[in-house]
């Protein structure tokens, strides 16, 4: 298929890009580059050797969003695009509102404006709150609890589909609720590269293990959890890419969900430790108060990602460690050239 990827050039976009190279699609991009770099796309092409088309451009703008669209082929939307930072959206709710749904409204009006049918949707394991249990599979209430903005934009987005859905049988949406993306491409020519401080632990953390941060600042030390700190599900986000692939080659009829995530918990000391072992080097670190917004522990069950679309993980944290300092090692500023 020709496939459009919404925010391709971002950290999952682009590793979603080489699988889907790999697995024999064409690959379309449109980004606003507003927290990436069309360096990742060279980069790809570097790797697949398939060059990508692009197209920048704002997807929440509504003209903007129409003339980029207008100007490409697809058949199957990857809909990546919008703002992703927990702590930063409780900061800007109005801008993660108005990017992230408007984003979503103007994706599906091109969609159904051409008849492409078939959308796959980057969600989120915040849209279920407070976990209620771990691990999460996907009858687990959603929107209750849920803590900043950027979650509440993923549950609406959702909702949107699913409406957009019911009253447009024709769609065969996906909705893949990641849970936390880590690691990078093992080639060490793509990884995450975030503008600023960054906002999630797995490149903060290699940052300071080379000597660009001081050190790391672990949020929260009292949650119920083996050490204190934070408990999440960390997927290498070349398993989470393969996910991508596996839920076009199985998309059926009408609304599908799905967790993706490998089903088992580390805490920010245990990655810590792991990425301490991966470079040879120390990660100075201190404890802090929690931040708005975050939950003790997120964990997956991908039980159905399993059964269903034939997909599992097959990467563990200590390979996201390697290839996360792989990356960082080669390419000490990200894209930007020193």
């Amino acid at each position: 298929m020709r496939v459009l990827l919404t925010g391709g050039a971002g950290f999952i976009g682009s590793h979603t890009a080489v699988s889907l190279i790999e697995a024999g699609h064409d690959v379309v991009v449109v980004d606003d580059l507003s927290n990436s770099n069309s360096e990742s796309l060279r980069r790809v092409e570097k790797i697949t050797g398939v060059a990508v088309q692009f197209i920048k451009a704002d997807l929440a703008d509504k003209s903007e969003a129409t003339a980029a669209l207008e100007r490409s082929d697809f058949e199957a939307v990857v809909h990546f695009a919008g703002l992703k930072a927990v702590a930063e959206s409780v900061q800007q709710p109005l801008a993660y509102y108005r990017t992230n749904l408007d984003t979503t409204l103007n994706v599906l009006d091109v969609m159904r404006s051409r008849h492409v049918t078939q959308l796959v949707f980057s969600s989120s394991a915040t849209v279920y709150g407070s976990p209620q249990t771990n691990p999460i599979d996907e009858t687990h209430p959603v929107g209750v609890g849920i803590t900043n903005p950027y979650g509440w934009t993923k549950a609406m987005n959702e909702q949107i589909i699913r409406d957009v859905q019911s009253a447009w049988p024709e769609l065969s949406a996906t909705l893949l609720r990641y849970f936390n993306p880590v690691g990078a491409h093992p080639s060490g020519l793509l990884g995450e590269d975030p503008a600023g401080i960054p906002n999630n632990l797995m490149p903060y953390v290699a940052q300071v293990a080379a000597g660009r941060r001081e050190r790391l600042r672990v949020f929260g030390a009292n949650y119920d959890t083996v050490d204190g700190t934070g408990v999440r599900d960390y997927i290498h986000v070349v398993d989470l890419a393969a996910g991508h692939v596996a839920a076009l080659l199985n998309a059926a009829p009408g609304l599908s969900l799905y967790n993706l995530g490998s089903g088992i918990g580390y805490s920010v000391l245990e990655v810590v430790k792991a990425f301490e072992k991966a470079a040879g080097r120390p990660v100075p670190y201190e404890l802090a108060p929690e931040r708005p917004g975050d939950v003790a522990t997120s964990i997956a069950n991908p039980a159905r990602a399993n059964s269903e679309l034939g997909w599992r993980t097959r990467l563990e944290l200590e390979d996201a460690c390697r290839d996360a300092w792989n990356w960082q090692s080669k390419n000490p500023e990200g894209f930007r050239r020193t």
